[in-house]
């Protein structure tokens, strides 16, 4: 039992019967199995994740494609506004070339109005002055009989026309 002393096969032995144990028990099984349900986990995590990168792409690509429709939309919308704004502003002018027109126009009776009140007075001065003259002849000419009478006759004609 020389070979006893070699540590060197002892250890060799001690490895082996290590290792027969080990088979015996059923540890590489035990190892295997654990690695295998590692990997079908594994596999199971990798098929997940494809799968959601592919909904993620999925998606992506849906709402790419709803960007350029709302894009489209929003594109859609400014042009429409923008007609809607020439609308308004071409009706705005036409109210405000109307509204001018009808200030104009007011102008214009305002000042024939203003003319024909100052013709109207100018005449009635010149009647006023006019009989203001004629009344100042009249006392120059006529006898102080005579205005009694025409002052008689004048109320009796006011007279007759009230009645």
């Amino acid at each position: 039992m020389d070979f006893l002393n070699n540590t060197d096969i002892v250890v060799a032995i001690g490895f082996v019967i290590f290792v027969g144990i080990l088979i015996y028990v059923g540890v590489p099984a035990m190892v295997t199995k654990k690695l295998d349900e590692r990997a079908v986990r594994i596999r199971k995590e990798l098929d997940e994740a494809r799968a959601l990168r592919d909904e993620a792409q999925s998606l992506l690509a849906s709402y790419e494609r709803r960007q350029k429709e709302v894009s489209v939309q929003a594109e859609e919308i400014v042009a429409a506004a923008r007609v809607e704004a020439e609308k308004a502003a071409e009706t705005a002018k036409e109210e405000i070339r109307r509204s001018v027109a009808r200030r104009m126009q007011t102008a214009g009776e305002q000042i024939q109005a203003a003319e024909q009140a100052a013709i109207r007075q100018i005449k009635d001065r010149a009647v006023a002055v006019a009989v203001a003259a004629a009344g100042d002849v009249l006392k120059q000419r006529m006898q102080p009989g005579e205005a009694d009478k025409l002052v008689d006759q004048a109320i009796s004609e006011v007279g007759a026309k009230l009645h």
